[in-house]
């Protein structure tokens, strides 16, 4: 949402000039994408009965919410936001890292009575699963995930830990314990080394240090990348670049991270000395 405001400077009332100071305020919706968040009762009902915790799939025009205990998705757009705002439960640096000790898809339940629309793209599944700083107990967490279709046992995926933590939410606060969730998975979780080292393509930038690679600012155009390679729907409006540097691999490893085809990439275009042969030379002797 945005306001605006003028305030005159001066004016000349012989020749009806008028100089006028104009003010923008803009307020950003403060949802990313993979942000948890709690959706207030009121809204949940009106977005057809989906739980309150819900997971942001993408960041359009729209904030785009899927429910991972029911692949239930909606839309919710700037007016509705701000008739009943809601702010993200946890910091993306708060995403712990899990392995998947059992999953098991699950069919997709009977659809209550006014019931929204569901995911085609995502596999409701139950999974046990366990931090890897704690392989050395037996303490494991019980969760309903969305993420069915790419997970197996022994998956490494990133998510929250909601049993273990202080929820300072207005409406997380009021809801009955029974209905939050241990642990909400986020995103499946890959060798960032290795990917950057198969990653055959690039995109065009200015010049910048790249020395310091494990600042923030690289760590969030490194994200960017791989978000670019796991959503097709972000990508199509981006100029991928193939990079020679890079060889090209089978299609065959059907396990590693998800990569851009050739088809989706342009020939990167380099132009080395005049297009007549020499530098400033005649197209005709």
């Amino acid at each position: 949402r945005s306001k605006s405001s003028q305030r005159l400077i001066s004016h000349d009332i012989h020749s009806n000039v008028y100089n006028y100071k104009s003010t923008f305020s803009v307020e950003i919706v403060p949802i990313c994408k993979d942000n948890v968040v709690c959706l207030s009762p009121k809204l949940a009902q009106s977005l057809g009965n989906m739980s309150q915790i819900c997971v942001c799939i993408r960041v359009t025009s729209t904030i785009h919410l899927i429910d991972p205990s029911t692949l239930q998705i909606a839309e919710i757009d700037g007016n509705t936001y701000w008739r009943h705002p809601f702010n993200s439960l946890f910091h993306p640096k708060q995403l712990e890292e899990f392995i998947i000790m059992d999953i098991n898809r699950v069919q997709e339940k009977k659809k209550g009575a006014g019931a929204g629309a569901r995911s085609n793209k995502h596999t409701l599944a139950e999974a046990w699963v366990q931090k890897t700083s704690e392989l050395n107990t037996d303490h494991q967490y019980f969760c309903c995930t969305h993420l069915g279709h790419i997970l197996n046992p022994g998956d490494l995926v990133l998510g929250f830990d909601l049993a273990n933590c202080n929820l300072n939410d207005e409406f997380a606060n009021k809801m009955n314990p029974h209905n939050i969730p241990d642990v909400v998975l986020i995103k499946k979780s890959y060798d960032r080394t290795k990917r950057q080292h198969r990653r055959n393509w690039k995109l065009k930038e200015l010049e910048r240090d790249r020395e310091g690679m494990d600042t923030d600012d690289e760590r969030q155009y490194q994200d960017f990348l791989e978000d670019l390679e796991e959503d097709e729907a972000i990508r199509k409006n981006v100029n991928i670049y193939r990079n020679a540097d890079v060889p090209v691999e089978s299609d065959t490893d059907d396990d590693g991270p998800p990569r851009i085809s050739l088809a989706e990439m342009l020939e990167d275009l380099h132009i080395s000395e005049d297009a007549t042969g020499g530098e400033g030379a005649n197209m005709m002797t």
